[in-house]
């Protein structure tokens, strides 16, 4: 059954005020919707078939009827193809031979494949006359052909573990990237409370961030004259494959450069990934016994010095 309240709605507040906003609105709820449109009576029908479309039945029309939707000529002799989003907005002096449900998209192709003849859509006609001009009309054809994103949707605790592999791999590495060295210098200074911001940023409203700043650990190493390392731990919580257990953040004196490296949860053991200054993240080996990661992880950054 149809369902066009939200709709309906939607141009009654348009009557009310008629600009631009509202117009856009009615558009995005017209691509989901079934509308009604008036037609000749379709070919190739029998009898009863026949019958029950003039009573405003619904059939299923052969697969190789020809649809004739009934056009409207407007003042100017252009012609216009009406729709309609119920029953109640058709009127009794203008009765057509039927009334056919379609797929508001279907009846944008009709109309720009005899784009000739027809120049726009009208929506209601007889009673709120909403225009929907060639212009527009060839922009919903596009989007009509446009791929659907489905939504996905996700648990609290799928939310959770998604959050932290975004705090590790988007949201702090792209924060030391930009600010450099104030950046590292902040991170140094507030510490959990700068990781506690940033989650801030990626958790909605009605989601609680279920850490505190006491969940992050953090030490910072004086390695070389040029190597300065932050070892952060994350949270041990939400932690699922391929989540960050620990990150490196270093900074560099010499080509005043941060390099970014982390121990990522792995089927065995721990992997060394790296998010670099284009925020490209990539699993680089598999990782050490935790005694020997800060090494490790020293080596690579020396190594690309070079």
């Amino acid at each position: 059954m149809m369902d066009n309240s939200a709709l309906e709605k939607l141009t009654e507040e348009f009557v009310q005020d008629r600009n631009k906003d509202n117009f856009v609105k009615i558009m995005e709820q017209l691509e989901k919707a079934i509308v009604y449109v008036p037609t000749m009576m379709p070919e190739n029908l029998d009898e009863e078939s026949k019958k029950q479309v003039a009573e405003g039945k619904a059939i299923k029309l052969p697969m190789q009827s020809k649809i004739m939707p009934c056009l409207l000529r407007k003042e100017n002799g252009e012609q216009a193809m009406p729709i309609f989003s119920s029953n109640k907005h058709l009127s009794a002096d203008h009765k057509s031979p039927a009334v056919l449900a379609m797929p508001f998209f279907t009846t944008v192709a009709m109309v720009m494949a005899n784009a000739e003849k027809v120049q726009s859509i009208v929506l209601n006609p007889f009673t709120q006359n909403i225009t929907i001009p060639k212009e527009i009309l060839e922009v919903a054809q596009k989007r009509s052909k446009m791929p659907q994103t489905k939504t996905v949707k996700v648990t609290e605790k799928q939310f959770h573990a998604l959050a932290h592999r975004q705090l590790a791999y988007d949201a702090l590495p792209k924060f030391l990237y930009e600010k450099k060295k104030e950046g590292m210098e902040q991170m140094q200074r507030e510490e959990g409370k700068l990781m506690m911001n940033l989650l801030s940023s990626i958790y909605p409203k009605e989601i609680k961030v279920p850490y505190t700043e006491d969940d992050f650990s953090f030490m910072t190493l004086n390695i070389t004259e040029n190597m300065q390392i932050t070892r952060i731990d994350m949270p041990e919580s939400n932690l699922v494959k391929g989540s960050s257990r620990r990150i490196y953040a270093i900074w560099k004196n010499d080509t005043e450069s941060v390099d970014y490296y982390t121990i990522e949860k792995a089927d065995e053991g721990n992997d060394i990934g790296r998010v670099n200054e284009q925020k490209k993240h990539e699993v680089i080996e598999k990782a050490p016994d935790n005694g020997a990661e800060i090494e490790t992880i020293m080596n690579l950054a020396s190594g690309m010095e070079q």
